[in-house]
């Protein structure tokens, strides 16, 4: 027997019949694989659960997204209110050279009009001068979920801190 014909005549395979498909080389049909085996199932389970789950990943990206860009406005929204607490210098005469000196309720005032302005839902947390020169200011702000409120009911409470220096050259 030859090589090709040793290849036919193994038991697993079998030749192909009037009713098989014909462009499948017999080598390649197992016994019992056409369609009267019982080979059958939906494919309906496994595409629902792959929408279900591409869903699932977009409704999380859009949250995501959301509170990223949150976040961003609330940082913001603190490094202008520091900028601003930063003007609120006064001038003073040391030894004959001018200096701008901040006070803890200039910088808190200057911070707490620049944040009225905008009219926002930012609240001011806390605003002074730790060193004379800079103002140190804290915006927070809520981020409520845009898609699902269901897990986070309440939202997420944002914070920024931003420091800004005042400098008399």
């Amino acid at each position: 027997m030859t090589a090709p014909a040793r290849a036919f005549a193994h038991p697993r395979w079998r030749r192909m019949t009037p009713g098989a498909c014909a462009f499948a080389h017999p080598r390649w049909v197992r016994r019992g694989a056409d369609a009267s085996t019982g080979e059958d199932g939906s494919i309906l389970p496994l595409t629902l659960g792959y929408v279900v789950l591409a869903l699932v990943v977009v409704l999380v990206c859009v949250n995501a997204t959301s509170l990223y860009l949150a976040q961003k406005r609330v940082d913001a929204l603190a490094d202008g209110a520091a900028l601003a607490g930063s003007d609120g210098f006064v001038f003073t005469a040391v030894d004959g050279e001018p200096t701008a000196q901040l006070t803890d309720a200039a910088v808190s005032e200057q911070a707490e009009t620049f944040l009225d302005a905008l009219r926002t839902d930012a609240v001011l947390v806390s605003a002074a001068s730790p060193d004379g020169v800079s103002s140190r200011v804290t915006v927070a702000a809520a981020w409520h979920p845009p898609v699902v409120t269901l897990f986070v009911p309440d939202g997420v409470r944002l914070e920024a801190t931003a420091t800004s220096r005042t400098v008399l050259r």
